[in-house]
């Protein structure tokens, strides 16, 4: 079988969940090989990158490759593909996953889709574009096909891979040392799963209609075990943090449910969320445009459906 490369997603040397979506995608078009770079791999990552189907797992762990931004990486895979000649690479659409991806289809002279939600077989990628308005599939003419998938786009779906480990080092170019990274500083993080991975999302608009309203977003947020979101109005208005804005000029969300509560459903924040899998809808404007994508509506008043659907809830766990 076909060879395809998966940049691995990891933080605090834990295997991030889009890394276990992309292999079980990378499955179905070829043997997954997963390439980590930078520090913190253990025998723990090993393990379940191997569960997830990594016949192989190519290990870059020095610490240079997190000194500089980015461009190392993209080094890393651009080295791999000129050795290994793979049928195709997959990185998370992430901020860093699709940079990484533009950089390297500039390296291997390939072609680069971004924002896919979905691959088949030839590398064919199904995407949303202009702003949510059209779905199309495309597929690169030229090159390794280098495909930046969104989080929550593939199920995760455990199947042993052979996980055979193999050293690799990267002499970086004066290029990649350009940008040094000077200091970090580590976010706080809630108990809240991280917004773009989410397999739930629940996200309040104008509606909500204050910052100490969204409190009520929050709960129902946490009966689910969801994350929360925030269209451009609310964030714009400074009733939640602009790190949660779900939308064109926000984050780009697919999560297996979507619940959006007071949100009028502009074009800008429906081009953030429409492929969730199931979108559900609390307005109380049943003329409001976000109905038109909702596989579930319920026309009613926030502060009463919401409050309601979280107690019927914690009913049942």
């Amino acid at each position: 079988m076909s060879e395809i490369l998966v940049l691995v997603e990891h933080a605090d040397g834990d295997v991030k969940k889009v890394t276990l979506e992309l292999l079980t995608l990378a499955r179905s078009l070829g043997e997954p090989s997963a390439v980590w770079a930078g520090p913190g791999y253990s025998d723990a990552a090993k393990a379940k990158l191997a569960e997830y189907g990594a016949a192989k797992i190519y290990v870059a762990d020095g610490e240079e490759i997190v000194d500089y931004v980015v461009a190392p990486k993209a080094e890393l895979l651009a080295q791999l593909v000129s050795e290994r000649s793979p049928a195709g690479v997959l990185v998370a659409a992430t901020a860093e996953g699709k940079e990484i991806a533009g950089r390297l289809a500039v390296k291997t002279d390939s072609g680069v889709i971004t924002d896919a939600v979905g691959v088949g077989e030839g590398f064919v990628a199904e995407q949303s574009i202009f702003g949510g308005g059209v779905n199309v599939r495309s597929r690169v003419t030229k090159g390794t096909p280098i495909v930046a998938v969104r989080p929550n786009s593939t199920a995760p779906v455990a199947e042993a891979g052979a996980g055979a480990e193999e050293k690799v080092a990267v002499a970086l170019s004066d290029t990649a040392r350009a940008a040094k990274v000077v200091e970090r500083v580590k976010q706080e993080r809630g108990a809240r799963p991280e917004l773009t991975e989410a397999a739930i999302v629940v996200s309040g608009g104008r509606g909500v209609g204050s910052g100490e309203n969204f409190s009520i977003i929050e709960k129902l947020a946490d009966s689910l075990g969801a994350a929360v979101g925030a269209s451009r109005a609310a964030t714009d208005a400074g009733w939640y943090p602009h790190q949660f804005q779900v939308g064109q000029t926000g984050k780009t969300v697919s999560p297996q449910l979507y619940i959006a509560a007071g949100i009028s459903g502009a074009i800008q924040h429906r081009a953030g969320m429409q492929t969730s899998k199931t979108i559900v809808v609390i307005n109380k404007d049943a003329e409001a445009p976000i109905f038109e994508i909702a596989d579930f509506g319920v026309v009613g008043d926030l502060f009463q459906v919401v409050p309601q659907l979280t107690e019927e809830i914690e009913k049942r766990k």
